[in-house]
């Protein structure tokens, strides 16, 4: 049964790539999205928040030491959905590349990218792929960086993972958020960091739970970055990197944590306020 559900989730992740493909054409992806919205399944009537020795957990897997702890958290148990655990879906960590020629072979004039220039380096991110990824934390021209696509609410954006002089490691939590005022109540899928497992609502662009709750999640200055199409990125780039298919990362079975003196640190260095990220079509070349 368990497998049943994990694959009805991809498939309807699979949908939603095919109704990106519409959207130039007139077809509005969210406006789809945003109909399905409430028959994703209720978080809190599938039994996952618990309560243990005074702090409010929520699921995160068969592992009872991955689940999260919301205890404090702004967002209402009623507005999440899914919680099918800790990165079913794999962010990527070391993410590999292929030459634009290949990619060329690969994909159509119109399919959507995000492209990131760094110094000397450009990468960029196929928008199928982050569809199954949603997260590839990278490091581009020495930077630590995460590039995301959410397909619920058509949500593309680069993002540094600095914080302090130290970085975190972005993954997917298992679940998806709404709000009725925010993003005309569209879902969104909530991250977590390994190294202080909090929780990240990007539709709001912060923390939401744990040590970096509230904390900022850092757009990248945009002229550094774009939401493109792959006819406006081929042949103008000599070290064009494109992110290959077909790849997988299991996630590790500890995360290194930080200490409470690093954890001041890194708030007091991050004095900054959240901000949402930019609508796709929003951010141009």
């Amino acid at each position: 049964m368990k497998k049943l559900y994990i694959l009805g989730l991809l498939c309807f992740f699979a949908m939603g790539c095919k109704m990106g493909d519409t959207t130039q054409e007139g077809t509005s992806q969210t406006e789809d999205n945003q109909s399905k919205k409430r028959k994703f399944p209720i978080a809190l009537e599938h039994g996952k928040f618990m309560e243990e020795d005074g702090r409010k957990l929520l699921y995160g897997g068969e592992n009872p030491a991955w689940h999260f702890d919301i205890t404090g958290s702004e967002l209402k148990d009623e507005q999440y959905h899914f919680g099918i655990g800790r990165e079913r879906f794999h962010a990527l960590t070391d993410p590999v590349y292929f030459s634009e020629a290949e990619a060329d072979v690969v994909y159509e004039d119109s399919a959507r990218f995000l492209l990131l220039k760094m110094g000397e380096e450009v990468k960029a991110y196929g928008i199928d792929l982050l569809t199954h990824h949603e997260i590839v934390n990278d490091v581009v021209n020495g930077e630590p960086i995460l590039a995301a696509y959410c397909i619920l609410a058509d949500l593309g954006a680069v993002y540094s993972r600095e914080y302090g002089d130290t970085s975190l490691t972005f993954a997917l939590s298992g679940y998806t958020y709404f709000d009725p005022e925010v993003w005309e109540g569209l879902d969104g899928f909530v991250w977590w960091d390994r190294e202080t497992e909090s929780t990240w609502w990007p539709l709001i662009g912060k923390g939401v739970s744990g040590d970096m709750q509230n904390m900022p999640l850092k757009v990248l200055d945009e002229s550094m970055w774009s939401q493109t199409q792959w006819k406006d990125i081929k042949g103008k780039y000599e070290n064009l990197e494109v992110l290959k298919p077909d790849q997988s990362m299991e996630p590790p079975l500890s995360w290194p944590g930080f200490s409470s003196k690093k954890l001041a640190e890194i708030r007091e260095a991050e004095k900054v306020d959240a901000k949402s990220p930019p609508r796709w079509g929003e951010v141009k070349e």
